[in-house]
């Protein structure tokens, strides 16, 4: 097909739910991906954070040859070699517990959110979750979700669910009732602008949680897998959840997403109570399994401590540069950088110069590089990023 043809069979044929760029990618290697013209652009946001280890890793895609010839699906009440390999090394790699897989995050949100209410037995139902958090776009986690523009449009919405400001325990604290059965959060809120919560917040959660009896969730689908210098960003704060969602990264570029389970409450769930026809494939667990042998083999949790704190230092020297930033934080390779005004304009500018990154929160830039990003990429990134400042009136200090 031909660019034009694309443009235009989209535009026919499928629904208009996205703000596209106006390009068409064909190839991807590591950090490049290149469009239809032949145009190679460096990729500082790979598929919101799913091409973790870098568009069509040697090791994922060994993985997943080995795996298409010889067996694609299999319904979840049959066994296969590849979905045990893979729960074992997420608990291996996390905690003691049992996985539950499905598709996507939003899924691992609705499967934690129905385990909570079963775990309730009834008489508990009520779930905190946080102002600015972001969960997924199914109705469940679109509650879930703390950011009404997401949900306007959708009411009712189920009911059941409090919002409380983040990084506050007085305001959790306050929320409670003999109702509440669990509290959901990211550890690093992506779509609410790259926020992160304390170590006392969280520990302070875990005292909380523990005394009322109520479940613990982290929403780890984008810190989790690396993403932050750790496995799991919950090991940043030495506390365990009673129950963790995982997608995005995981699988490399293919769908997958888990909802892990601590072994003291994991047989809340019965036969029959929840299910996911695609979840857990053959195919999924071993392009999962590559990942981890990718990120192992590349030392890549030792290189996202290294670049983040390299990129967060570069990154710092354009804030004394320019006024319109305002701040710059981050976690390991999830990096943000809060501007004065909006932040469209700098992403297409960097988009232009074959650089992407992306936007959230309207004025938030989002930088989530693979977790085998070099200086030199790096430093390629932030020229860029630099450039597009300047020609954009970025007010130089």
């Amino acid at each position: 097909m031909k660019k034009n043809e694309i443009f235009q069979t989209y535009e026919q044929c499928i629904l208009n739910t996205y703000t596209r760029m106006p390009v068409i990618f064909v190839k991807g290697k590591g950090m490049m991906l290149e469009d239809l013209s032949g145009k190679k652009y460096l990729d500082f946001f790979p598929g919101w954070g799913v091409n973790s280890v870098g568009h069509c890793h040697p090791k994922v895609m060994a993985a997943v040859r080995d795996q298409i010839g010889k067996l694609i699906h299999i319904p979840n009440n049959l066994y296969h070699p590849a979905q045990a390999q893979c729960a074992r090394e997420i608990i291996r790699t996390s905690f003691a517990g049992k996985v539950f897989f499905c598709n996507s995050g939003a899924e691992a949100c609705e499967a934690a959110i129905k385990f909570a209410r079963a775990y309730g037995q009834k008489k508990r139902f009520e779930i905190i979750t946080m102002k600015n958090s972001f969960h997924g776009r199914t109705l469940g986690a679109l509650t879930a979700t703390g950011q009404t523009k997401y949900q306007d449009g959708f009411a009712p919405l189920p009911e059941g669910f409090k919002t409380v400001p983040f990084n506050d325990l007085q305001a959790v604290a306050e929320a409670l009732t003999e109702k509440t059965i669990a509290v959901i959060l990211e550890l690093v809120q992506g779509e609410g602008g790259i926020n992160i919560a304390s170590k006392d917040y969280i520990q302070g959660l875990r005292k909380l949680c523990d005394e009322k009896d109520i479940l613990l969730f982290f929403d780890e689908v984008q810190t989790g897998i690396g993403r932050t210098g750790e496995m799991y960003a919950f090991k940043h704060y030495n506390v365990r959840p009673d129950g963790m969602m995982l997608a995005k990264a995981l699988g490399g570029g293919l769908p997958i997403g888990a909802l892990v389970i601590q072994s003291g409450i994991a047989d809340t769930f019965k036969p029959g109570m929840h299910a996911s026809t695609f979840g857990g494939s053959p195919l999924v667990c071993k392009a999962a399994l590559g990942v981890f042998k990718a990120i192992y083999s590349q030392k890549m949790l030792q290189n996202t401590k290294k670049m983040g704190k390299f990129i967060l230092r570069e990154l710092s020297l354009l804030k004394e540069k320019y006024a319109i930033i305002r701040d710059v934080r981050g976690l390991g390779l999830m990096i943000g950088v809060e501007l004065s005004v909006p932040g469209q304009a700098i992403v297409q500018s960097c988009f232009e110069k074959g650089l992407l990154i992306n936007c959230t929160h309207q004025n938030v830039l989002r930088l989530m590089p693979a977790l085998n990003v070099t200086e030199k990429q790096a430093k390629k990134a932030i020229a860029i990023l630099d450039k597009a400042f300047c020609e954009l009136g970025g007010g130089a200090s």
